[in-house]
């Protein structure tokens, strides 16, 4: 199913338009990243979508132009609320080992709970080389890498982490989450059923992946003073700079 912040973020966007109006449009957004996800591009033709949005197929050039601009407007609506966070992230003065983890909990989010298709949907796009995304959603994801470059160089500075690439950093964290949640049904598959084996939750992983990268960026002097990373104080969604922490134990 297609994710309710997806529809939510058009929502605000139509304020004032008729019910039916707003209902189709998001019908179609929810229909078209289902089977986007399931099918890629090509294999989503626009009755398909329509069918499954259960309107007519000429709704989708009426609201949107064609597919090729729905597509955009489901990839671009989720980089959006990514971008937003990240961005907010990056801005923070907490330590930068804090700010990493925060960020990869916002990945690991959007990835499982906000818009769950989105990996699938880009895992088949990178693999193509990205013929369906126009320069503006190109754009997104140098966002999302300044951010992460942002921390990482201030890590450095600050003596938090070692010294580091931060283009490989970023690939390494961010390409493991997109990898882990968009073969979700593939490893489903293979691991069902095996003795001994438990299926690795989304909160379990994105925790491995804050471990990983906090421990192993963490520069010599600081390895001493790693960071607590009991499930209590690292769960999995990153909080908002601005508003207060929890109280830690």
């Amino acid at each position: 199913m297609a994710s309710r912040a997806l529809r939510i973020s058009h929502r605000r966007a139509r304020a004032g338009r008729r019910p039916g109006v707003a209902v189709t449009r998001e019908s179609l957004l929810a229909a078209g990243a289902d089977l986007f996800a399931e099918r890629g591009y090509e294999g989503a033709p626009v009755w398909a979508i329509a069918e499954k949005a259960g309107v007519n197929k000429a709704m989708i050039s009426y609201h949107f132009g064609g597919k090729r601009n729905l597509y955009l407007a489901i990839v671009e609506a989720t980089f959006a609320d990514i971008v937003s966070q990240v961005e907010r992230l990056a801005a923070s003065r907490a330590p930068a080992p804090e700010v990493l983890r925060a960020l990869i909990a916002v990945v690991g989010d959007v990835a499982s709970r906000r818009h769950p298709h989105f990996c699938r949907i880009m895992l088949r796009e990178l693999l193509a080389g990205g013929p369906h995304l126009d320069p503006k959603t190109v754009a997104m994801p140098l966002r999302v890498l300044a951010a992460v470059k942002r921390v990482v160089e201030r890590g450095v500075r600050e003596g938090a982490f070692r010294p580091v690439d931060p283009l490989l950093t970023h690939l390494s964290l961010v390409g493991s989450l997109v990898f882990f949640f968009g073969t979700a049904r593939f490893r489903e598959r293979v691991l069902s059923g095996q003795r001994r084996v438990e299926l690795p939750t989304a909160d379990a992983y994105v925790k491995h992946i804050q471990d990983l990268a906090t421990h192993g960026l963490a520069a010599a002097a600081s390895r001493g003073r790693a960071l607590d990373t009991s499930p209590s104080r690292w769960a999995s969604r990153a909080p908002i700079p601005g508003r207060r922490a929890p109280r830690r134990s």
